[in-house]
């Protein structure tokens, strides 16, 4: 199975009950195993999960910890990018070089990386010495 094949089939599976905007994203562990997540809302926002925050738990669970690929499919219109503490959370498990792609379910497609989604990124040397 693709990584979009993969983030198309899970996003049927989001609980989107309140926006109706359904997500999917998968990414490829160093492993080359394809671990999946989708949005999961909660009536009590903002305490919903991001399909890309689940895919890295399920990565994580997995026993995999650095991403080598991302894809994420949202609506019918332009390619939806990660919000922007998703991209915080790839940029954790993902070298800036990592190939992101953004997909919507009409089919448009855009190719960009980790580090374009997050220029300046913080990361654990912000931390001092961490």
């Amino acid at each position: 199975m693709s990584l979009i094949d993969a983030a198309r089939a899970v996003r049927q599976n989001a609980h989107a009950p309140y926006s109706g905007f359904k997500v999917g994203a998968a990414l490829r562990g160093r492993s080359g195993r394809i671990y999946a997540g989708c949005n999961v809302e909660n009536v009590a926002y903002p305490e919903g999960t991001c399909a890309e925050a689940g895919a890295i738990a399920a990565m994580i669970a997995g026993g995999d910890t650095e991403i080598t690929e991302v894809c994420v499919i949202a609506g019918d219109g332009a390619p939806t990018p990660p919000c922007g503490g998703c991209r915080q959370k790839l940029a954790e498990f993902a070298a800036p070089e990592t190939p992101v792609l953004l997909a919507s379910v009409g089919g448009a497609r855009l190719q960009t990386t980790v580090g374009a989604l997050l220029p300046g990124r913080f990361a654990a040397a912000h931390m001092g010495g961490a």
